[in-house]
């Protein structure tokens, strides 16, 4: 993995670049007027794992509100501001720790300059940045439609015009739907910027599919070096995003999870239902893996075999694990055998055993 060397910036009390720790936001996708609504998604975000939030900014009704939602919640706040500079000015006045603008349809020079002006004078970054959806037609003329190389000219121009008038505390984005573009799009903006860079996959998709294309255009971001903070773009419950984000970092070899699962395919010589008991554990995992990691608890690893081959040795591995034979399954705790449960009993001895585990 060749890292990526970037400056730092704050964004409340989160560290984006500079070799920090790769952090994780997500967007409510309440009313941000409707302030309880907004707090409480926020405090399911957190407890999920979430490093920063963003909200919409629509009006100023709802850059008041962040006011009020910022004396509520403990995760830096991200104001998402689109065309209005007054809005990005209310969002700064009412506590905003980071303010996401698009130079180009926020108005005229002067109008930059001041939300420029009020960011430097809060100590707050601001991120700037493109979508595939939303190039300049300029780019879009010299290059034909949309491609990696209007989209890293585009966010590149974004921030040479940003920095140019004496600010630097910028975070610099470029998203695509489309993951190899995505990639070769930050394959140039690496060599050219020093900007801490937000990455994602923009517009992934549902839960289901938006977890795959994400995993791995963000995942061969990260294997690269790519990336100082991310959020995940799915369609639904935006802790779902956190969810896959922390997965997603794992996977990269970039964060320890909590719990980690560990569970064979299952071949020819499984004489247990794997299946069900693996989709019993990993849903009663979630909750108590959120657990562990807001107490701060260590890293454990549980493995589920479904036969003798590979199980005792996986197992014995694991901190804690079993290895199923004829309807039965063996457990193990830190490679000691500890007795023989019948296979209806495999997952809730293992959720015991994770509870009492330190």
């Amino acid at each position: 993995m060749q890292e990526r060397t970037s400056r730092q910036v704050h964004c409340g009390g989160v560290a984006i670049g500079g070799g920090a720790p790769v952090s994780i936001q997500s967007m409510t996708n309440t009313d941000t007027r409707d302030v309880d609504a907004t707090v409480e998604q926020i405090a399911r975000l957190a407890d999920a794992g979430c490093q920063i939030v963003r909200c919409a900014v629509p009006d100023q009704e709802a850059a008041a509100a962040l006011g009020q939602i910022k004396k509520r919640i403990a995760l830096p706040l991200v104001a998402d501001i689109h065309f209005d500079y007054r809005l990005a000015l209310a969002a700064i006045e009412n506590g905003a720790d980071k303010v996401r603008i698009n130079p180009g349809n926020i108005g005229s020079e002067e109008r930059v300059r001041a939300v420029l002006a009020a960011a430097a004078e809060r100590g707050i970054p601001i991120r700037v940045g493109v979508n595939s959806g939303s190039l300049e037609k300029d780019l879009l003329a010299k290059y034909g439609g949309v491609c990696a190389e209007a989209l890293a000219e585009s966010a590149l121009r974004m921030a040479a015009y940003v920095e140019e008038r004496g600010f630097r505390d910028v975070v610099l984005s470029l998203k695509s739907s489309n993951a190899a573009m995505n990639f070769k799009a930050h394959q140039i903006v690496r060599e050219r910027s020093d900007a801490p860079l937000h990455i994602g996959i923009t517009e992934a998709g549902t839960v289901r599919s938006g977890q795959i294309k994400s995993a791995v255009g963000i995942g061969a971001l990260l294997l690269a070096g790519i990336g100082d903070t991310m959020r995940v773009s799915l369609t639904g419950d935006p802790v779902e995003e956190i969810r896959c984000a922390k997965e997603i970092l794992a996977a990269a070899g970039l964060r320890k999870k909590a719990i980690e699962f560990v569970s064979c395919p299952t071949c020819g010589r499984t004489r247990v239902d794997l299946a069900a008991i693996t989709e019993d554990l990993e849903r009663r995992l979630l909750p108590l893996a959120e657990r562990r990691e807001r107490e701060g608890k260590k890293p454990v690893t549980l493995a589920v075999m479904g036969c003798a081959v590979n199980g005792p040795g996986e197992a014995r591995e694991a901190d804690l694990g079993v290895a199923c034979g004829q309807g039965e399954g063996l457990l193990f705790s830190k490679g000691e055998i500890l007795c023989k449960v019948p296979e209806q009993e495999i997952a809730s001895r293992l959720i015991q055993m994770l509870e009492a585990y330190e």
